[in-house]
């Protein structure tokens, strides 16, 4: 405990001197070793548990335990030793320590950025004019405005909030009675920042500002700004509890006041959109042109172009930095000392999210990104620095993430939350902060941004967090113990790589396109995270010993050449996590019932279940499966797993006979009947009318997602308004009556609704008239594929993303779509078809965002 106590305190130390740094270090090693040893421990207890036939077999068990234990003493004794020779060393050193630590002072890169003249700023102008837009719209109607209005900037760090929000400030402020501009920060000094504020909107003095406490500064600027017009900028909020406090000071009765916030929290954003009459802005990346301009002006002189020799090179350069002008900027300032070679850029480009050299300007962005790490609590800090294991530009999956996470002991139980839920809540936070980018075109996948992940790995090499091998020469410093090892770059022609210190190692990620040479697995004792995903040679050899790796607890075979699972796997009682999709297995082998202890299988409709599953009693999560052709009993068995959580299903097009359907539809009852939460059945033209019993009863109370959007029905089923924990839901819908809508919109807990309605024949009414009394009050994503939605007022009332199919030649789809009925509307996704090209395109897109102006929100529009 006092080991944890100490690494969590030094863990919110910004800027630890090397001594305290070094002590760290060893600590954190020693922390390793202790828990390498508990867990061996506990393995040789599990194993004393079984007892061996026959008084032979019973002494050699006996000898074999006896020396175990002897060892394991040792290691013990060993460890006690160690803790007490690093305590003396640190103790020793601290007491001889003569000379004071001094305290340098630190620039803030974001302050300097606000004193860039307007002429150097690169894409200002046109976020600008939108936020000015945002903070105008209904000056005209001074009489019913009677709250300030806000606009809160979000995005992630060193995409230029800070200078935007300057920039807007320089051009308004004299519009106003009084105005401030003021920086939050991290950690902020309340006291300090109230009383700017009060200085700057009285013109008095700073030093004659009354301290007072915090309510009473409150209530002095309250006072003063009751009957002014005022214009205020709050720079960098890290927390909605510093923003409770500080908009306390603004009067409501303001008329024509505006509030400027800027956040990388979106939470952050939300909350103080909702304090007032608050837009949400989602600050963007700069676009290619801009980037291009940025990059080149901080190179070039204005007279020079860019050299042939250097165009690709530079263009690739800037597509790692993705518009993010901070990097742009760190970036151009590395090569502006380097020599105009294309080698010499090349490798400045390839350094790019593998720990970039250090100079002024990247140390200034990192100094930036460390102050979003910092904010985190400590087990946010270790699931960030875990992405470190990643390739750059990978795409991760959310689940194998959050398992992953869950196998290396980061997330604990919350409430009554399972392991995985908490986890999500974890995986949620890093994408609030700004930290984690979801794809657009992959519910399930997100990414890192190159300059993080630089960050990133920095901060995993500093910390040994992580080993990476990110080059053809495949050898390992051997300097310190590998707790996880990230092989990521291989050649055709096989590499070697050198066996050292790999019994420590708790993860091994393999990412390899071409058969290597790997180490045994024997050599990897204390792994618990293990992955071959895309690894089209894996074979059964590779995985010789596996069953010896008693604390494995996910194990990654997707996509790889594999076809058979070795037997010996049924001896990882640890197992928590196995995932088996598109591999060339067929057939799952009986011994996998072994694996009492596993909580998610992700198998592939190709591959058939062993008799015996109701063995798998902790199964949580089964996907893929294809029921249709497992025998009857295998089927009745899959009901008997009382925690399924979440079970997804592969139904053929071909003709399943009427008794095994009733046997599939009789699973489903009893499935739902337990804790069922999450069912997906995908496959079908058309779903038999008995697969879903009809009415489903008892019915399943817990269900909270339910997707057959790949099956056509031809109404909304009745049975389904007893679904009241239901939260998303995937339909397909022959076509939507009235009464199918008022059976969806009384959902009470529906908060995402995917309508697809195929389109009928020409000439066919394609309109989706949806009104206040179908209900829908709680869906705030509404996907709609196949007719075009026409909302009146009080239609879904909290509606914040629609995503709709779109005919580029018929621009007035949204138009006509009543989008002002909508009040929480902020942002509308397209997807485009018929595409056009020319001036109709353009004319398309900009009656598009005609319409996206034309709402009060000003909604985001993103095309797909």
């Amino acid at each position: 405990m006092a080991i944890h106590a100490f690494l969590l305190n030094m863990s919110e130390e910004e800027n630890p001197d090397a001594q305290d740094q070094a002590w760290m270090t060893e600590v954190r090693e020693l922390s390793y070793d202790m828990e390498d040893i508990i867990d061996e421990f506990m393995v040789h207890v599990d194993d004393e548990s079984a007892t061996p036939d026959g008084f032979i077999s019973k002494c050699k068990k006996s000898l074999a335990n006896m020396k175990t234990k002897r060892r394991i003493a040792k290691a013990i004794e060993d460890f006690k030793s160690q803790i007490n020779i690093v305590g003396e060393r640190h103790a020793r050193y601290r007491s001889e320590k003569t000379i004071c630590r001094t305290s340098n002072t630190i620039i803030d890169h974001r302050a300097l950025s606000i004193f860039e003249h307007a002429s150097n700023l690169v894409g200002i102008e046109g976020p600008k004019n939108e936020v000015i837009k945002l903070l105008s719209d209904d000056d005209g109607c001074e009489s019913k405005q009677q709250h300030p209005k806000v606009v809160s900037v979000v995005g992630f760090g060193g995409l230029g909030k800070t200078t935007l929000a300057y920039q807007v400030y320089q051009q308004l402020k004299g519009n106003f009675s009084c105005s401030v501009f003021v920086s939050v920060s991290r950690n902020p000094d309340m006291m300090r920042i109230l009383r700017t504020i009060l200085s700057e909107v009285t013109q008095r003095d700073y030093a004659v500002t009354e301290a007072g406490d915090e309510q009473q500064l409150i209530i002095k600027i309250s006072n003063f700004l009751s009957k002014k017009r005022y214009f205020v900028v709050i720079d960098d909020i890290w927390n909605v509890e510093i923003w409770n406090i500080i908009k306390g000071a603004f009067s409501m009765n303001s008329r024509c006041s505006k509030i400027i916030t800027t956040t990388r929290i979106s939470d952050v954003a939300r909350s103080c959109c909702s304090s007032f009459r608050g837009h949400l802005y989602n600050i963007r990346p700069l676009d290619t042109v801009h980037s291009r301009t940025l990059f080149h002006r901080r190179l070039f002189n204005p007279q020079e172009k860019c050299p042939s020799h250097l165009e690709e090179v530079s263009d690739q350069i800037l597509k790692k930095c993705d518009g993010l002008p901070l990097a742009i900027i760190a970036i151009s300032g590395l090569l502006a000392n380097k020599l105009r070679t294309k080698d010499q850029w090349e490798h400045v480009k390839n350094s790019i999210g593998c720990a970039l050299e250090r100079n002024p300007t990247v140390e200034g962005m990192i100094s930036i990104l460390s102050l979003s790490y910092f904010d985190l609590p400590p087990h946010l800090k270790t699931c960030l620095l875990y992405l470190s294991i990643f390739p750059e530009d990978y795409v991760i999956r959310k689940n194998d993430l959050i398992l992953r996470w869950i196998a290396e002991g980061f997330i604990h139980k919350e409430d009554s939350n399972t392991l995985y839920e908490s986890g999500e809540m974890c995986f949620n936070e890093l994408v609030n902060r700004n930290l984690l980018q979801l794809e657009k075109q992959n519910y399930n996948g997100c990414r890192v941004h190159d300059t993080v992940l630089d960050f990133i790995i920095s901060m995993s090499k500093k910390n040994n967090f992580v080993t990476l091998v990110t080059s053809p020469c495949l050898t390992i410093e051997g300097q310190n113990k590998i707790r996880r090892l990230s092989l990521q770059v291989g050649s055709e022609e096989g590499n070697s790589i050198q066996r050292t210190m790999l019994s420590h190692a708790r993860s091994l990620d393999v990412f390899w396109l071409h058969l290597q040479e790997i180490p045994s697995l024997v050599e990897f004792r204390h792994l618990r995270v293990l992955s071959f995903q895309g690894c089209r040679w894996l074979q059964s050899q590779h995985l010789a010993n596996i069953g010896k790796l008693f604390q494995l607890r996910f194990l990654n075979l997707r996509k790889t050449g594999l076809n058979e699972l070795p037997e010996e796997i049924g001896f990882l009682q640890n197992l928590q996590a196995l995932n088996l999709e598109g591999s060339n297995m067929h057939r799952l082998p009986p011994h996998i019932t072994r694996l009492g202890n596993l909580v998610h299988l992700f198998t592939d409709i190709r591959i058939q279940l062993p008799e015996g599953i109701a063995k798998m009693r902790s199964l949580e999560t089964l996907k893929w499966v294809d029921l249709s052709n497992h025998s009857s009993n295998i089927v009745k068995e899959l009901g008997q797993l009382e925690n399924l959580r979440e079970l997804k299903l592969f139904m053929p097009n071909d003709d399943i006979c009427d008794e095994h359907v009733k046997v599939i539809a009789s699973c489903l009852v009893e499935l739902g009947r337990h804790n069922l939460r999450r069912l997906y059945i995908v496959g079908y033209t058309e779903l038999p009318n008995s697969l879903l019993p009809d009415p489903w009863c008892p019915s399943p109370l817990k269900l909270e997602e339910l997707d057959i959007s790949d099956s056509p029905m031809v109404q909304v089923p009745s049975w389904m308004r007893s679904f009241v924990q239901l939260k998303r839901l995937g339909l397909i819908l022959k076509d939507v009556s009235d009464e199918d809508l008022t059976t969806l919109g009384r959902l009470p807990s529906l908060l995402h609704l995917h309508l697809n309605i195929p389109r009928g024949e020409p000439g066919y009414e394609d309109r989706l008239l949806i009104s206040g009394c179908h209900g829908f009050s709680c869906l705030r994503q509404f996907y709609l594929t196949g007719q075009q939605p026409i909302f009146t007022a009080g239609s879904m009332p909290r509606l914040e993303l629609l995503r709709v199919e779109m005919d580029e030649s018929k621009p007035e789809f949204l138009t006509n779509a009543s989008l002002e009925n909508l009040p929480c509307l902020t942002t509308v996704k397209c997807l485009l078809f018929n595409f056009q090209r020319g001036e109709v395109a353009q004319n398309g897109k900009t009656a598009m965002a005609r319409a996206m102006s034309s709402h009060p929100n000003h909604p985001s529009l993103v095309y797909e």
